[in-house]
């Protein structure tokens, strides 16, 4: 079937959703009835803890971060390539920190996640085989988008999993940038984008596993070497694009009711040409919760990526995100200090004050809301 008949044989629902505005009441939004109250009888530290997802090195996690899960001082852990040898291993390994968790004060599920996006990017072996672009290729884009999302959660299930670190919702501009090169990304369409993430997340969330788009308020624009994991990128595209291009895509998302948004790391001069896009508050709490109106929770990208390299030390980075509204740190580097050093440097924040208590506790509250929906 040629592109053009595929294009005539969905448009409508494209067409549909490019006018849909509506934004979807978040899981969070139950969290917010009362922002100021202090989750449980928390110390500082357990406080931070459920604000930083740790990581560790091979295919068995070192008693530090049970002792850490433990103690309440871990929201959660993110799963690489390197940590899972077949899908019962890592089931396994999950099974462990879940029952680390149930000795713990704070009582709610950990956000246990990793990235299965489809293609070359899954952690997990299986479904979903297709990647985002072969998605967008396919004869029935929305249908194969709504397969890929079942898929992909019915096998984090599989794995005791909670948390997808997808779709990627990056609407690519050329063919091999950096979204198109490992086709990451659906279309160069906007809408289309809307139309398949919005499929992939329900999809997704119906078996249980909480979806996250990603990267806000868009990586469609960079070229094949912007890469945020390892340098810093600042992405020149104008207010237009990024509010007619980039960002429509999680409109849908919201609507679709997804639970989490990753932020960026670059730079985006249009809206704020000082910080990269997860450290700024005015990306964070003007663009994405006031504009869009999302109220679920926000995560960082890896804290220990390239583009952050001009911001200080591990402490330094998470305060600095904290402070600009993202509520999950994400401590990648596969080692468990990483998470620790987070925590420590954002309970001496909270104590000192150099982060809004009211703030703080409102993003526990809505960590909080979505752990307590979560298997």
């Amino acid at each position: 079937m040629s592109r053009a008949r595929r294009t005539i044989r969905w448009g409508a629902a494209i067409a549909a959703l490019a006018l849909s505005a509506t934004v979807a009441n978040t899981v969070a939004s139950a969290a917010s009835a009362d922002a100021s109250a202090t989750p449980l009888a928390l110390t500082s530290q357990q406080l931070a803890g459920q604000r930083v997802i740790y990581s560790y090195p091979g295919l068995t996690p070192p008693q530090s971060l049970f002792n850490d899960i433990r103690a309440g001082r871990v929201a959660g852990v993110i799963f690489f390539g390197e940590n899972i040898s077949s899908t019962t291993q890592i089931a396994g390994v999950v099974q462990q920190l879940r029952d680390a968790s149930a000795q713990s004060p704070v009582q709610q599920p950990l956000l246990l996640m990793t990235d299965q996006e489809g293609g070359q990017v899954r952690r997990l072996p299986g479904a979903p085989v297709l990647s985002e672009k072969q998605v967008g290729l396919s004869s029935n884009p929305p249908l194969e988008a709504t397969n890929a999302g079942t898929g992909a959660g019915q096998n984090l299930r599989s794995a005791k999993m909670n948390v997808n670190l997808a779709p990627v919702l990056d609407v690519y501009r050329t063919a091999g940038d950096l979204m198109d090169q490992y086709g990451r990304s659906y279309s160069q369409d906007s809408a289309t984008v809307g139309v398949l993430g919005r499929n992939f997340i329900r999809a997704q969330q119906a078996t249980g596993v909480a979806a996250t788009a990603k990267h806000y308020p868009g990586l469609g624009a960079a070229s094949s070497t912007q890469n945020t994991d390892t340098r810093a990128v600042t992405l020149n595209v104008s207010l237009s694009d990024l509010r007619t291009k980039d960002e429509p895509p999680y409109y849908a998302a919201i609507d679709a009711g997804v639970k989490l948004v990753m932020v960026s790391w670059a730079v985006y001069p249009a809206l704020d040409s000082s910080r990269p896009a997860g450290l700024s508050r005015t990306i964070v709490q003007t663009e994405l919760r006031h504009n869009t109106g999302f109220q679920g929770v926000t995560i960082t990208d890896a804290l220990e990526a390239g583009a952050l390299q001009a911001y200080g030390s591990t402490g330094n980075r998470s305060v600095l995100a904290a402070g600009a509204g993202m509520d999950l740190i994400l401590a990648s580097a596969r080692d468990v200090s990483q998470g620790e050093a987070a925590v420590n440097a954002l309970a001496a924040a909270y104590d000192n004050g150099t982060l809004n208590q009211a703030e703080f506790t409102a993003s526990v509250n809505r960590i909080t809301a979505l752990r307590s929906t979560l298997p």
